[in-house]
């Protein structure tokens, strides 16, 4: 489920450029994105409305702000003022973010030498991909900031959803996801509009990349990514969002011909070794066989 995701992900910037070209504004992705995900997804959650208490229905406002609104909107401005490279570079600090605060917030969860080790050497693997043999070294400082900022509300979306999973159904609790995640973005569509107009919506190439994002990339990927953190736990899943660079690379290739270099082949083999290296466990051995 967790690879699934991953390469559907990783092949959304293409829809989004599209969108972009075609005059819609982040928000407006977001919104129509999410709200396609939560019509459909009434057809297989039950129709129950809220949580069991009024705390728990808070939890849900965080995961919609932390994995919905929030944090597209802090990645997408990034986009705007900033390298791709370097957004793309921090927002995959995430893995990471989530193994500290999962040590730190949830039982159970340890930070583990090898899963810090795996994690920094993937991390590593992940900026020969992205940058693909041609480096560019130019910050910006509100741009990078905003980018390490939409890694942390992923990492806290990830600890707040292991709080729930236990208690709720993965189809319900992630739509609540999408209802409070549509509901905490019209604060922002005054600053940047929603596009209503007909004539543009109706497009087939908006149509069909919309349908891409919502049912696709956000409904199904949604629940599979939120019943793979389920039955992985927070760390191992997260580790996950590493390949994304990969499968954005192999995209950039056969949608834009974009070269794959050496360096990049590198990067690719790090991030396997480093998802390995994070993934180890050391063997126990039986009593009968201790001296």
């Amino acid at each position: 489920m967790a690879v699934f995701c991953i390469l559907v992900w990783g092949t959304t910037f293409v829809s989004t450029k599209i969108l972009l070209n075609h005059g819609l504004s982040p928000t407006a992705i977001f919104f129509y994105r999410f709200l396609l995900a939560y019509l459909f997804i009434w057809f297989i959650s039950p129709k129950r409305l809220f949580a069991d208490n009024w705390k728990d229905e808070l939890w849900f406002v965080g995961l919609g702000l932390t994995g919905g609104s929030l944090y597209y909107l802090t990645e997408n401005t990034a986009l705007e003022i900033t390298l791709i490279n370097n957004v793309a570079l921090l927002v995959c600090t995430a893995p990471l973010l989530t193994a500290l605060l999962s040590h730190l917030f949830v039982k159970g969860e340890s930070l583990r030498r090898n899963l810090v080790y795996g994690s920094i050497l993937a991390l590593l693997g992940t900026a020969l991909v992205i940058f693909n043999g041609k480096f560019i070294l130019k910050t910006n400082a509100l741009g990078d900031l905003l980018s390490l900022s939409a890694a942390l509300l992923w990492a806290i979306y990830t600890i707040l959803l292991k709080r729930l999973d236990n208690r709720y159904p993965v189809v319900f609790l992630t739509r609540k996801v999408f209802f409070y995640g549509l509901l905490t973005v019209l604060p922002f569509a005054s600053v940047s509009p929603i596009e209503t107009s007909l004539a543009v919506l109706l497009q087939p190439e908006v149509i069909f990349n919309l349908l891409f994002l919502g049912l696709l990339a956000s409904m199904l990927c949604y629940v599979l990514w939120n019943h793979a953190l389920k039955h992985l736990g927070a760390i191992r899943t997260s580790n996950y969002i590493y390949f994304n660079p990969v499968v954005t690379l192999i995209t950039s290739y056969i949608v834009f011909s974009e070269q794959i270099t050496p360096v990049a082949l590198t990067g690719a083999l790090l991030i396997l070794g480093g998802i390995y290296w994070a993934e180890r466990r050391k063997r126990r051995i039986p009593m009968r066989h201790r001296k």
